[in-house]
């Protein structure tokens, strides 16, 4: 038997941070070791909200350079752009017509963020976890690399396999692979530095609550010295009163590949002032090899084109055969 298959991707809007890396790339990484990765960089759901079209298709190509300086290694991972493979956006429309709106109005993420956006939410907003079925599903993959917060719309991907493939299949041979989650629990949710209940995310507008992949020392020492903290003595984990607390040291536990037992023994009589520059070199430190390579493979931009183009070419056989399968059981004809 060949690998399993795993399927993971990243939206392209703006740069990417601690949070992407710890809580998924990183994990990328350890995986292509053992699993048949495919990775793509979303752009089309990047346009979901309000986006500057002078700035996306850098932002796609800057990903990538950071997917493969965090060590993703395009010889045992394919890396491809979301928008360069048509089957993506085709698919979305036959999972549209199955997909009830209830499901969709449903979603946490979409009442949250049309909240935010009141008048000027979008479809896509409301509809893109459609978009994110269709790209999990084309690829067939064995499992999907998920954080706790995405756990529904994997679960949403699958209501919809499996409704297609009732629908339209046989028990004996369903249409579509319905897959499974893999959920590591470490570096799951990292939180964000201004609030700790929050998750660390890129539409913060705050950029002292997150730090960035690119980030130099200097910036990731300013922003590690401002972060919230509280004013109690002796840092410990898992206390609801101290949630900043809890993330910083978990930060601290991941960054240093320590085991929690050992960080909570030497940080449990420490103050802020001694543990924060502990963790600000330990950022430090972790990030410089990835900005190092970052910065070579942006000056080698043929090279980088070069990876997309084969990842590309590798999707789109996949894709185009699962898109065709759908195609088949909906009662298209497939073009001679």
């Amino acid at each position: 038997m060949g690998k399993q298959r795993i399927l993971s991707g990243i939206q392209t809007t703006g740069a990417l941070h601690l949070g992407n890396y710890l809580g998924a790339i990183r994990n990328w990484v350890e995986l292509q070791k053992e699993y048949d990765n495919f990775l793509f960089m979303a752009d089309l759901h990047a346009i979901t909200v309000p986006h500057d079209p002078a700035k996306l298709a850098e932002n796609t190509f800057k990903v990538a350079a950071t997917y493969i300086a965090c060590g993703i290694d395009p010889e045992r991972s394919t890396i491809f752009v979301q928008s360069h493979i048509s089957a993506h956006s085709e698919l979305a429309w036959l999972l549209n017509c199955i997909t009830p709106l209830n499901w969709l109005e449903r979603m946490i993420q979409f009442k949250e963020k049309s909240i935010k956006q009141g008048e000027n939410v979008s479809i896509g907003l409301l509809d893109y976890p459609v978009l994110q079925a269709a790209d999990i599903l084309l690829y067939e993959p064995d499992q999907v690399p998920v954080g706790e917060d995405q756990k529904q719309h994997l679960e949403l991907t699958r209501d919809i396999a499996t409704r297609l493939n009732f629908q339209y299949g046989a028990e004996e041979s369903p249409i579509l692979k319905i897959p499974e989650p893999l959920i590591r629990a470490e570096g799951a949710r990292v939180m964000s530095l201004t609030d700790g209940s929050r998750k660390m995310s890129k539409s913060d507008p705050s950029e002292m609550s997150r730090i960035e992949l690119l980030d130099p020392p200097e910036v990731i020492q300013k922003k590690i010295k401002r972060c919230k903290t509280d004013p109690i003595r002796g840092l410990t984990f898992d206390d609801p009163e101290r949630p900043e607390c809890n993330n910083l040291l978990g930060l601290y536990t991941l960054l240093s590949n320590q085991s929690k037992e050992s960080v909570a023994a030497a940080c449990r009589d420490m103050g802020w002032g001694q543990f924060k520059p502990l963790l600000t070199e330990a950022m430090i430190e972790t990030l410089r090899p990835i900005q190092q390579q970052y910065q070579t493979l942006l000056a080698e931009p043929g090279h980088l084109e070069s990876v997309l183009r084969q990842g590309r070419e590798q999707a789109e056989v996949i894709a185009n055969q699962t898109l065709a399968k759908v195609k088949t059981a909906l009662g298209f004809s497939i073009p001679l």
